[in-house]
């Protein structure tokens, strides 16, 4: 089941505005994906055909992954794609709806909680980051900010929490 069934007239404003939220997050993440793979190919191609590497493209895809993983989560909650087991939550939804809402609801206060947890512990580290203009790489050969990826971090553990909530409350809107 995804957390999306309801049809959207009947989702408020603010989940609407939600959706569409994650969704470009979602576009974002997916547009990182074409720019790191097109770079891991020119890369290839430049060692293979001219023995000269790209500088930086290690730290690029370092980077890149963290950030797609973060902006991609929200929307992948949001459709059901994330995996998970749902043997005991099944067999729990035939014996007792309302106790497998009951446990969903713990499940997803869970996740919000070990969500908010990587949001309070990344804030300061991508302030300071911002503040001391932090870099990965080489001075004189490539070098890159680190605090987009940081930002990305947040937005998206932002984003996560509040998808979680919203998951929640549709599950007790039935």
């Amino acid at each position: 089941m995804t957390l999306d069934e309801k049809p959207k007239q009947r989702e408020g404003l603010a989940l609407q505005l939600l959706n569409t939220l994650t969704q470009t997050l979602n576009v974002i993440g997916s547009s990182l994906i074409v720019v790191v793979a097109s770079i891991v190919c020119v890369d290839v191609i430049s060692r293979n055909a001219a023995n000269a590497p790209l500088s930086g493209v290690p730290e690029i895809v370092t980077l890149c992954i963290v950030g797609i993983v973060f902006l991609q989560a929200p929307q992948a909650l949001r459709e059901g794609r994330i995996p998970q087991s749902t043997a005991i939550s099944d067999a729990l939804a035939k014996a007792s709806p309302t106790a497998a809402r009951v446990l969903g609801t713990i499940l997803d206060f869970l996740g919000m909680v070990i969500t908010g947890i990587v949001f309070y512990a990344t804030l300061p580290i991508f302030l300071k980051a911002w503040e001391r203009n932090e870099f990965i790489g080489s001075i004189g050969d490539f070098t890159a900010p680190v605090w987009p990826i940081k930002l990305a971090v947040l937005i998206g553990s932002a984003m996560l929490i509040l998808q979680l909530l919203a998951g929640l409350i549709r599950r007790w809107e039935k």
